[in-house]
């Protein structure tokens, strides 16, 4: 069969992958099973040795992807045949005690919180490794001037440090916001078809309890037959708001490496082919792939919201589509963070480009520091502004650098001197506190790394 969706053969990186593959769901399916089967010894509802055997038979080494596929194509129910395939390995009686008082949802939901714990953990990992990257870049750029830009065009000074620290404070506050929505979503239930427990009897909530606590997951209470899908949309939302971070991140890059700027760039290996006709190209092709999935990620937010909306109980309508948002959203958000990684890991940053593109403004960002400087000399406020404004506009119109339109300006030279003037516009004097807050943003980052 070929493949079709191209998490299959392009994106996305095996171990994640495998976790979110027929086997990997199979295996947690069993794992909680097998959960069910101890608890209900636990509490006398069944014999030892069955519960013993349940467990024993409860792997892929005993159940079969490909037989489990065979039962659902001839009863129509995937988790029953999960049931079926498993029952039919228990030796002697065991197997009628398979699944016993459990409804579909409590091992789905169940394993399903496995699953997401399992990917969010590596997610975090991936988090912190590029904080760690971003914090060393911030590090090593923190003196390091580059023109600020809003609107797409220039600003004032800033630091490619200060830059770096502030992609580095995000990606931490997604890691916090991470490990927290890990905590909201491990949650399961075993509380049967409309969450009543009826079919687990008077001892429901201690085997409920026995079987959350053996899975290492709070239980769902009170549940329906399904767990809170506000829960899942926290899940996507958290990871809609990474991936709108990293496309932030990479849109930056492809930015700053356009041919008219090309302050930084992803590196580009000695036989990497930019174009497949332009043979001078070196394109941001990783960037521009982190940016395209990003927007993937943030899709599958949507149904999720609209499976928050259940008739009664329940209805069916979330299950085919959490099959496609849990697993591309996790798998996706994997590999662009690991994308985005490597490119921050392997940035070509060009320090002699940005002090180029700053004396290429011809003064004009540092505006705001001669406006300063004649305030301080006694000159009002709002009169500087007007001066600075009118002197700027003279010299964009004239091609000439803010300097000279200075010199010649009589109301200028009434307060600064040349001295104050070359003063006033030198960029790397006004990039006010930046090298102190970037030292300030490592430090605090590093005592929450530390924590």
């Amino acid at each position: 069969m070929s493949n079709v969706c191209p998490l299959d053969f392009r994106y996305g990186r095996d171990h994640i992958k495998k976790l979110f593959s027929e086997e990997g769901r199979l295996r947690h399916q069993l794992l909680v099973e097998a959960a069910l089967a101890r608890a209900h010894a636990s509490l006398g509802t069944i014999p030892d040795a069955a519960a013993r055997e349940i467990s024993e038979k409860a792997s892929l080494e005993h159940v079969d992807v490909k037989r489990v596929g065979e039962i659902e194509r001839e009863i129509h129910h995937d988790v029953m045949a999960m049931v079926k395939a498993l029952a039919e390995q228990c030796d002697g009686e065991a197997g009628n005690y398979v699944h016993l008082g459990a409804t579909s949802y409590d091992i789905v939901d169940s394993a399903n919180a496995l699953q997401i714990q399992e990917a969010l953990d590596i997610i975090h990992g991936d988090l912190r490794t590029l904080q760690h990257t971003l914090m060393e870049l911030a590090d090593r750029y923190q003196d390091t001037v580059m023109l600020g830009r809003t609107h797409g065009q220039a600003a004032l000074p800033v630091t490619f440090g200060l830059k770096m620290a502030v992609f580095a404070s995000e990606v931490s506050r997604h890691a916090r916001r991470i490990a927290d929505c890990r905590r909201e979503i491990s949650v399961g239930k075993m509380a049967g078809a409309v969450g009543t427990g009826a079919g687990f009897g008077e001892r429901f909530f201690m085997l409920q309890e026995r079987v959350m606590q053996e899975l290492g997951l709070e239980a769902e209470l009170p549940a329906t037959q399904i767990v809170g899908r506000d829960r899942y949309i926290r899940l996507l939302s958290a990871l809609a708001n990474i991936a709108a971070s990293l496309e932030k991140f990479a849109t930056e890059i492809r930015n700053l490496q356009r041919t008219e700027i090309g302050e930084a760039a992803e590196s580009f290996g000695s036989k990497q082919v930019g174009s497949s006709t332009m043979p001078h190209k070196k394109n941001p092709i990783a960037c521009e792939q982190i940016c395209g999935l990003a927007r993937m990620v943030r899709a599958q937010l949507l149904p999720a919201w609209e499976n928050a909306v259940q008739w009664h109980e329940r209805d069916l309508c979330n299950s085919s589509s959490e099959r496609f948002i849990v697993p591309h959203a996790l798998v996706l958000s994997d590999w662009i963070l690991f994308r985005m990684n490597r490119v921050f890991s392997a940035l070509d940053v060009h320090p002699d480009r940005m002090a180029e593109n700053i004396e290429r403004s011809q003064g004009l960002p540092l505006a705001e520091a001669v406006m300063l400087r004649l305030v301080d000399d006694g000159m009002g406020r709002q009169e500087a502004h007007e001066l600075l404004r009118r002197c700027s506009l003279e010299a964009l119109e004239s091609g000439r650098h803010l300097r000279e339109v200075l010199m010649e300006n009589s109301a200028v030279r009434s307060h600064l001197d040349e001295k104050d003037i070359t003063r006033a516009l030198d960029a790397a004097a006004y990039v006010g506190a930046a090298p102190d807050i970037v030292r300030r943003t490592l430090s605090r980052l590093s005592e929450e790394l530390e924590e």
